[in-house]
C-alpha cells in the first residue's frame, strides 16, 4: 500500500502522478521507488508525459538497446517528429552540448570516445592514485584541527574539480571558476528548471566555451602532456576533432569528471554514518572498501535519470514506442529492484550481488566511472581514519533539485 502522498499510483493503467519538485520526494526518493517497483515497475509519468522504466533487467537492457539513443536528429527532421526550433536564449547552451559525448550515437560518439577513452581506462587511472591521497590527506589536515567542517566546500567539492582539471590539463586555481560553471550548466537538466536557469546554463556555456577555445589556441601553440593537448593533436582515421568537437568534448569531460562524484562522495558520508555501523570493518582491506563503495553508489546513486529516444519502433514490456518518442530509465530506481536485491532499501556494505547500474551500461557507461571509483576507493576510508569518531553535526541539507541527487550541505564533528 502507498502511503506517500506526493505520489498517485493507478497500477491498472500504470500512469502515476509524481511531483519531482516536492521536498518529500527527492528528500528521499527511495521510498517511491520501492512503492513502484510494488506497483508498477514500468509506469507513466503523468507531469512528464514520459514512460518510465524501473526494474532492474529493464533498464539494464534498454541501456544497451541499438534501438534507443541519446540522439534523434541524425535520423529524422524537427518537422517530422514535431520539434519545436531550439530558444534562442539558450544557443550557447545547445552549441556547447551539439557535439556532446553525452548526447551523440555513432559513429560521431565511436570516434569522440575513442580518442579519449585511453585517458580514463582503470590502468591510467590507477597512476593518480598518490596524487588523490596527497590532495585528500592536505585537505585533512586543513581543517582536522577545528573538529568541525562542511565537507562539501572544505573536501568534497575540491578533489573531483581538481583532478579532472589536471588530466585535462586546466590550471588548478580555475577550480571553483570552473564549479559554478558546471553547477549553471547542469541546472538545465533539473526537474525545477526555470528561465533563470536556463539564462544561467546559457551565460555559463559562453564564458565555459569562451575559457576552453583559449585553452585550445594555446595547446595547439604548445603542447603538453595532459588530454587536452591529446585531443588537438591526435587523428582517429586521419580526422582531427574540430574546434568545436573538442569545446562540447572538455566541457563534458569536466562536469561529468567532477559532478556525480562530488554528490557521491557526500552521499556516501551520509549514509554510512547514518547507518551506525563501523566505518573500520567496512573498510577494513581493499575488498571491503570496494563493496562498501559499491553499496553506496547502489543505495544513494548520484544521477537518477536518462533518457533515450526511440529510433526505431519497438516494444518494451507491452508499450509500444514509435521512431522519435522518448523514454526515462531511472538507474537509482533499477538498484532498489527486490527481484535483484535481497532488502533493497537496507545499507548492506557487505553485500555481494548484481552490479549496480549507477554508471550507466552499453556505449554511454560513464567514461570517468574508473576515475569516480578510484577517488571513492581512497578518500572515504581515509576520511574514515583520519576522523576517528566522525558524526553529523545537524541534518544534512538535500539539493532542492531532482535528476541529480546529493547534498548540498553536510556538517560533521569529531
Amino acid at each position: 500500500m502507498n502511503h506517500l502522498p506526493f505520489l498517485t499510483i493507478d497500477p491498472a493503467t500504470r500512469s502515476v502522478s509524481l511531483d519531482g519538485r516536492d521536498p518529500a520526494f527527492y528528500s528521499d526518493p527511495n521510498r517511491a521507488y520501492a512503492a513502484l517497483h510494488a506497483a508498477c515497475p514500468t509506469f507513466y509519468w503523468q507531469e512528464q508525459k514520459l514512460w518510465f522504466f524501473t526494474g532492474y533487467d529493464r533498464v539494464n537492457s534498454l541501456l544497451r538497446d541499438r534501438r534507443f539513443g541519446r540522439q534523434i536528429l541524425h535520423i529524422a527532421t524537427r518537422e517530422e517528429l514535431g520539434m519545436p526550433e531550439p530558444a534562442a536564449h539558450t544557443r550557447h547552451f545547445d552549441a556547447a552540448e551539439a557535439h556532446s559525448l553525452l548526447e551523440l550515437e555513432p559513429p560521431e560518439h565511436t570516434r569522440l570516445r575513442t580518442l579519449v577513452n585511453r585517458a580514463f581506462v582503470s590502468r591510467h587511472v590507477e597512476r593518480m592514485k598518490p596524487e588523490i591521497e596527497d590532495l585528500a590527506n592536505r585537505l585533512i589536515d586543513g581543517f582536522e584541527k577545528d573538529g568541525k567542517v562542511e565537507l562539501l566546500s572544505a573536501f568534497a567539492d575540491i578533489i573531483p574539480v581538481t583532478m579532472i582539471a589536471r588530466m585535462i590539463g586546466i590550471p588548478e586555481e580555475m577550480g571553483p571558476q570552473l564549479l559554478k560553471w558546471s553547477h549553471d550548466y547542469v541546472g538545465m537538466y533539473m526537474f525545477k528548471r526555470s528561465r533563470a536557469d536556463e539564462d544561467a546554463a546559457d551565460r555559463s556555456a559562453k564564458e565555459f566555451a569562451d575559457y576552453v577555445r583559449g585553452m585550445i589556441a594555446d595547446r595547439r601553440a604548445n603542447p603538453r602532456e595532459d588530454l587536452l593537448s591529446h585531443m588537438i593533436h591526435t587523428e582517429h582515421k586521419g580526422q582531427l576533432l574540430t574546434e568545436d568537437e573538442l569545446i562540447s568534448t572538455t566541457i563534458v569531460l569536466l562536469n561529468a569528471g567532477h559532478e556525480a562524484t562530488v554528490h557521491q562522495i557526500g552521499n556516501s558520508v551520509r549514509v554510512i554514518l547514518e547507518s551506525g555501523l563501523d566505518p573500520a570493518a567496512m573498510f577494513q582491506d581493499e575488498t571491503a572498501t570496494s563493496r562498501t563503495v559499491e553499496e553506496t553508489l547502489r543505495i544513494c546513486a548520484p544521477v537518477h535519470i536518462f533518457d533515450r529516444y526511440c529510433l526505431e519502433p519497438a516494444e518494451i514490456d507491452g508499450i509500444a514506442f514509435k521512431r522519435g518518442d522518448k523514454v526515462g530509465m531511472i538507474l537509482a530506481a533499477a538498484n532498489l529492484d527486490p527481484l535483484k536485491f535481497a532488502d533493497p532499501l537496507r545499507f548492506k556494505p557487505e553485500r555481494d550481488e548484481a552490479p549496480n547500474l549507477s554508471f550507466g551500461a552499453g556505449i554511454h557507461f560513464c567514461i570517468g566511472a574508473p576515475l569516480a571509483r578510484l577517488e571513492l576507493n581512497i578518500v572515504l576510508p581515509l576520511l574514515f581514519k583520519r576522523l576517528p569518531g566522525l558524526k553529523l553535526a545537524g541534518q544534512p541539507k538535500v539539493k532542492d533539485v531532482y535528476h541529480f541527487h546529493g547534498l548540498e550541505r553536510l556538517d560533521l564533528s569529531w
